[in-house]
């Protein structure tokens, strides 16, 4: 159970890091790019990814592999995202300017880049991940554990209480609470 949390922590930082790379390549007006407030992760690409290891057959060739994971990971985008929007009014991202978009959740162009990048994850990464998740001790794990859940939970409270994605960091929370705080002593 451990080395799959590890491997929801490593793929959920890589995609932070393609997040990150994306936001600065193409001058996105959104540089957060992560869905955490205090850790640098994307779950969405952590939840695909062991899902899609979950369930990828030992020895498949890299196009059924590519061919399944963008079904799999597509299938993970649309739910997370479904998830985001109806319990949290949020939305991390928006597909409704490409063609062929499902609700602005997914899009076909997405699709073919998750195949691509989830076949070559699991065919040239993954051994990575796996070494790595064997040498994270078990109370390694457990804080990991404890990490994850009050940052869960720190950033579920402000997504619900203000429904803004760009709050998802500490600096703004700071900016948001003094703005709270003066107003309060205002009245």
């Amino acid at each position: 159970m451990s080395q799959w949390l590890v491997w929801f922590f490593f793929y959920s930082f890589l995609g932070y890091g393609l997040e990150k790379l994306h936001a600065r390549l193409f001058r996105s007006p959104r540089q957060v790019r992560k869905c955490f407030l205090l850790l640098p992760l994307c779950p969405v690409y952590g939840l695909a990814m062991t899902t899609l290891l979950a369930l990828a057959p030992a020895g498949i060739g890299f196009l059924p592999l590519a061919l399944l994971g963008g079904a799999v990971c597509t299938g993970v985008e649309y739910l997370v995202h479904l998830f985001y929007d109806k319990a949290l009014g949020v939305w991390f991202w928006d597909y409704r300017l490409m063609r062929g978009h499902i609700g602005g959740r997914i899009c076909p162009l997405f699709a073919v880049i998750w195949g691509a990048l989830s076949g070559i994850a699991v065919k040239l990464v993954q051994p990575a991940a796996v070494a790595l998740a064997g040498w994270v001790p078990g109370w390694a794990v457990f804080l990991l554990w404890m990490v994850l859940a009050v940052d869960c939970v720190l950033s579920w409270s402000l997504l619900r209480r203000y429904r803004d994605t760009e709050l998802l960091t500490v600096e703004a929370v700071l900016t948001q609470t003094r703005a709270v705080s003066q107003s309060s002593t205002s009245l």
